[in-house]
């Protein structure tokens, strides 16, 4: 059975830094690509950053230059940098891993999904 466990939230005043982490546990093989979405109340969940097997990453315009994806040293572990954040970057950010799509940041094709943890940014 796999479970993806993120942590690592919370709250920081603008301009200031958080790092989330991430595990896809049980995942008999190294996924393809894993990456961090976001999602606000009452917007849709956004692609944040991808990263492939390969280690070529893929960020949202609104984070480039911010934040940071990277892999861990532990199969289908990875890590987001958050530098520099806004309000609006405030969200429940979560941790994807498998994807059976062909566009890294597009949610609707990862098969597995953590639970999301808290990141609130005040002005």
């Amino acid at each position: 059975q796999v479970q993806v466990v993120e942590s690592g939230g919370g709250s920081v005043e603008a301009g200031g830094s958080l790092r989330l982490s991430c595990a896809a546990r049980g995942l008999p093989f190294s996924s393809n690509s894993m990456a961090w979405f976001r999602q606000a109340p009452g917007k849709e969940r956004e692609g944040v950053a991808g990263i492939s097997n390969l280690g070529i990453t893929r960020y949202a315009d609104s984070v480039k230059g911010r934040f940071t994806i990277s892999k861990g040293n532990a199969k289908n572990t990875m890590y987001l940098e958050m530098n520099s954040l806004k309000p609006e970057d405030t969200a429940m950010y979560y941790c994807a891993a498998r994807n059976l799509g062909s566009e890294i940041l597009q949610p609707g094709g990862y098969q597995y999904w953590g639970q999301g943890t808290q990141v609130t940014v005040s002005s």
